[in-house]
């Protein structure tokens, strides 16, 4: 198993169904129930020195969601050109996160879920097979879908472990 492999196989491995477009719900319900709850205080809480505070999160789970959606379409349409990486600390160091309100990009994250459950649950179940490369490495459609999840579900361990322990 490649090493990328094996990245991927670790976000996989989180989703607790075989029903993943279900679990994309489900998890996209759960980020929304969790992030209801926090006041204004604890959104813009970090566990650590340099770690994204809890409104950088959220706006990390909307920018990879809306990139995994581009390649979801770009490889549904056959698209054969590789498509770019991105780095997650830059993209998250240029978002302003800070500078919004919780409320507002709560409202983003739904809209954001939404979209990916209205492209994924109207593609052709053939077209989930279709393979394209992204940052070097290829994958199919049905693969970034998962992903979506198992992303999602891995922040929202990290949530339960390291941030909410501290209110």
């Amino acid at each position: 198993m490649t090493e990328f492999q094996k990245y991927i196989q670790q976000y996989l491995d989180l989703i607790p169904s075989e029903n993943w477009l279900e679990e994309l719900k489900k998890s996209g319900e759960k980020t929304v129930s969790l992030y209801s709850y926090l006041t204004k205080e604890q959104s813009n809480f970090a566990y650590a020195e340099g770690k994204w505070s809890l409104i950088e999160l959220l706006q990390h789970l909307s920018d990879t969601e809306r990139i995994f959606q581009y390649r979801i379409l770009a490889f549904a349409r056959g698209e054969k050109s590789e498509l770019p990486g991105f780095d997650e600390e830059h993209y998250a160091g240029n978002s302003f996160a800070n500078e919004r309100s919780l409320e507002s990009l709560l409202q983003e994250f739904q809209l954001v879920r939404q979209s990916s459950l209205i492209l994924l649950e109207t593609l052709n179940p053939e077209v989930l097979k279709n393979i394209g490369t992204a940052n070097g490495n290829q994958i199919s459609v049905e693969t970034i879908g998962k992903l979506i999840v198992g992303h999602n579900i891995h922040h929202l361990n990290i949530i339960e472990e390291r941030y909410l322990p501290q209110f």
